[in-house]
């Protein structure tokens, strides 16, 4: 498992400083993000993707649950009251449930591709100033250790705080 840390930097310069610091640290540069005013970072570093910028991820959740929940509860509305007289069994609110829940996911996602991410709504102001933010995805086991290492060779660098889990993927 890894965990994101947030660490705020005050210009493009500091940023491909501290990409190369990591690269060094052997965290590969799938697990390096930087978020910076549109148009001001460059081609060659990595880029928060749509992931990290919206609300995608937080938006479909909640569509899951919303969707399952109001799918449950259509499905219970239909089997009790059953349309044109037509007895139901109850595999019909498992139905339900399922495709409320994935049209919840899917148009809650949609919805949150326009949405800025959430949990980067402290960074928007600096960001804004010219600041760039990198979140790097870190293992447990490491995180002590890039901490460290970030405060000692980039004073300049100001932590931001940490995302409790961040799913390992390939």
């Amino acid at each position: 498992m890894r965990e994101r840390l947030y660490f705020m930097l005050p210009d493009c310069q500091s940023a491909r400083s501290m990409l190369d610091e990591m690269l060094l640290a052997r965290i590969e540069e799938r697990h390096l993000h930087f978020l910076a005013k549109r148009g001001t970072l460059p081609n060659d570093m990595p880029e928060a993707n749509v992931l990290q910028k919206t609300d995608i991820v937080h938006g479909a959740q909640m569509g899951l649950a919303v969707g399952g929940v109001a799918g449950t509860l259509g499905g219970v509305l239909v089997v009790l009251v059953p349309p044109g007289g037509v007895p139901l069994q109850l595999v019909t609110i498992l139905i339900t449930a399922l495709l409320g829940g994935f049209f919840g996911a899917w148009v809650a996602s949609m919805v949150g591709t326009q949405v800025p991410n959430s949990k980067l709504k402290a960074f928007h102001a600096d960001i804004a100033r010219g600041k760039v933010l990198m979140m790097v995805d870190v293992p447990f086991g490491r995180i002590q250790a890039i901490r460290e290492q970030v405060a000692q060779r980039h004073p300049e660098a100001e932590f931001g705080g940490m995302e409790p889990i961040v799913m390992a993927l390939p």
